[in-house]
């Protein structure tokens, strides 16, 4: 039986990414509430939906056909030939940060360490790079993910409103790498 095998993706592999199923399916979103007393700062809280909340991707997964070659970092899962999950990202050497953009991985292979497999290997090859931290970015609605950062050691490092072109809020999860 083949093996799920982590490996930087070619030129073939692309036209298959668009089509692995993007959508993702939540039970809780995070709350941002501001406190201004003398000092200001916000903070997160997770908060339970009534019912799963099925959530679209806050990019349009067409756009990695005509980007991927100007990214710095595409890594595909690969079952058996074809790829089920992929992960894209960016370097930034000013600050030697792999900066992930995207991670998306199959709906029928999800919680099976894929995504986990993914974000390893990405530090791993930033570490290769010389670089010093990975930062994990993740819509505010999209618990999975930020349980997958948190998981995985990632800090909280910020957010900003309104970042993807969906108008999501974007929160920031980094990992020095050592």
């Amino acid at each position: 039986m083949p093996k799920v095998q982590i490996r930087t993706a070619i030129a073939t592999d692309i036209p298959h990414l668009p089509n692995i199923e993007h959508q993702s399916e939540t039970e809780t979103v995070w709350r941002m509430s501001w406190a201004e007393n003398g000092a200001f700062g916000a903070y997160f809280q997770p908060v339970p939906l009534p019912r799963p909340l099925k959530l679209a991707y806050p990019r349009d997964p067409q756009r990695l056909l005509d980007e991927w070659h100007k990214l710095g970092l595409v890594l595909v899962a690969d079952y058996d030939g074809l790829p089920i999950a992929y992960l894209s990202g960016d370097i930034q050497r000013v600050d030697g940060t792999l900066w992930l953009t995207d991670l998306v991985v199959d709906e029928a292979w999800r919680r099976k360490g894929v995504a986990s497999a993914l974000v390893l290997t990405a530090g791993e090859w930033g570490l290769e790079q010389g670089l010093s931290q990975m930062v994990l970015e993740a819509s505010f609605r999209n618990h999975p993910a930020i349980a997958l950062a948190r998981k995985l050691g990632f800090t909280f490092s910020g957010f900003h409103y309104n970042y993807y072109p969906n108008d999501d809020a974007a929160l920031f999860f980094t990992l020095p790498l050592t």
